[in-house]
């Protein structure tokens, strides 16, 4: 009897990860190849040697995440969770707050009551028709823009988070079932399963890392490090093998959970996606500032909607886990959006770190005396642009690969505004069609 070639996943992500962990369950051969020399993509900490975690990316999951990992026994609860606008000089914390400025009422209920026909072509408009011009010209534009380094009216309407859509009577249900159950209850973070006031936000005891080291502890064998996938072939249509390490690996199926924008280039045998080399991620400096002191932020994530201000969202997650810094001590972490080979990514980490500290300075006077020095670590793909110029393909790319047998999983393989819990469920959702197919 022929044994039947294994399904490769390209990536040793969450998504990846996951996959493989399903597919071995199911009893489909499976095979991982990682360009890196660890797992686990952005969901990966570093600790220094002053007792400072820094995350790189996600900061949390969710308690019904980590129990469909296996890990909700080592997990902490975290305890608190907020967002605040910080404009000029003023905190206004999410999502009544922005109601206490009678200007940026005034501005909502004149946008809400002005006609318009047909539906938003651009995310610039979809804000001034929800939100009117003043909040959307001066909060959710200037957002929107910083973090995809794109002009709104080049945005598509689908670039708007999906936890802006929920309704605010929602939200405010679970902040107050977040203050009732002391927990910090998942306000916005997935879309795939319902929100409710038992799912909050835990932290794997150590670090993220543990989410990686757990899933690689269930596939001795099937993951390969420092393997780089160079090719997936095709022939007629279907994806049949990938070159990986520099050897011929034949295939039943290919799950990548590359950026969809490099694919045309991996692909040899089909120019089905050459469509896909146009689409845009937006890369990330992460600048992890360290301080004297607790409690230096109006909120555990504090969006800075100022064009003239460097970053964009500035996160001190000691607020919501005190453990992730010494006794006395915070960490900020710092996004700016930037991409390889900009001023910002060629710039010496003390030089971002001092350049932060001075917008800091004026913003929060005071808060240089306590600067205790940063590291800063990039991405270059962080979030996917919803660029107008391409939405249809993106629309396309929804209902899969024009190639039989390749399939897109995780954030940047599907080209999706989502985090890690949605990435877990739709991977699942992806691997279960697979293998039933594979069964036939």
């Amino acid at each position: 009897m022929t044994t039947p070639a294994p399904v490769v996943v390209v990536g040793a992500g969450l998504a990846g990860l996951v996959a493989a962990r399903e597919l071995r369950r199911l009893g489909v051969p499976v095979l991982v190849f990682e360009a890196g020399k660890t797992v686990a993509g952005l969901a990966q900490s570093f600790r220094d040697a002053e007792g400072f975690t820094h995350d790189f990316g996600a900061h949390f999951i969710t308690n019904r995440l980590a129990a469909a990992l296996g890990v909700g026994a080592s997990c902490r609860d975290v305890h608190r969770y907020g967002e605040a606008f910080f404009i000029r000089g003023r905190a206004y914390r999410f999502p009544l707050g922005l109601l206490t400025n009678p200007g940026f009422v005034a501005s909502a209920v004149a946008g809400r009551l002005r006609r318009r026909s047909g539906p938003p072509a651009s995310a610039a408009e979809w804000y001034r028709r929800a939100y009117g011009r003043r909040v959307a010209d001066e909060v959710a534009i200037p957002l929107v823009e910083a973090w995809s380094g794109a002009s709104a009216a080049d945005l598509a309407p689908s670039v708007i988070p999906p936890q802006v859509d929920r309704g605010t009577l929602h939200v405010l249900k679970l902040q107050v079932a977040s203050r009732l159950t002391g927990r910090a209850v998942a306000n916005g973070y997935s879309r795939e399963k319902p929100e409710s006031p038992h799912v909050w936000h835990v932290y794997p005891e150590g670090s993220l890392g543990q989410v990686g080291a757990r899933l690689l502890a269930d596939l001795p064998g099937i993951v390969c490090l420092e393997t780089p996938v160079q090719a997936i072939l095709v022939e007629q249509d279907r994806a049949v093998a990938v070159r990986a390490g520099g050897r011929t690996q034949e295939a039943s199926a290919v799950l990548s959970t590359a950026p969809v924008h490099v694919l045309p280039k991996l692909v040899q045998g089909s120019g089905a996606l050459s469509h896909l080399a146009r689409f845009r991620y937006r890369g990330m400096t992460l600048v992890n500032m360290r301080f004297e002191g607790r409690g230096l932020m109006p909120e555990v994530v504090t969006w800075m909607p100022d064009p003239a201000l460097p970053f964009f969202r500035i996160t001190e997650v000691p607020l919501s886990m005190p453990w992730l810094a010494p006794e006395g001590r915070t960490t900020l972490t710092v996004d700016i959006g930037s991409d390889p080979g900009d001023a910002i990514w060629t710039m010496a980490e003390e030089d971002v770190g001092r350049l932060c500290l001075e917008h800091l300075e004026r913003l929060f006077p005071g808060i240089a005396g306590r600067y205790l020095g940063c590291r800063v670590l990039r991405t270059p793909v962080a979030y996917p642009v919803f660029l107008r110029e391409y939405e249809a393909d993106r629309l396309a790319l929804e209902r899969g690969l024009p190639v039989e047998g390749l399939h897109s999983i995780g954030r940047n393989g599907e080209f999706a505004h989502i985090l890690m819990e949605d990435v877990y469920w739709r991977t699942l959702r992806t691997v279960h069609r697979l293998a039933a197919r594979l069964r036939r």
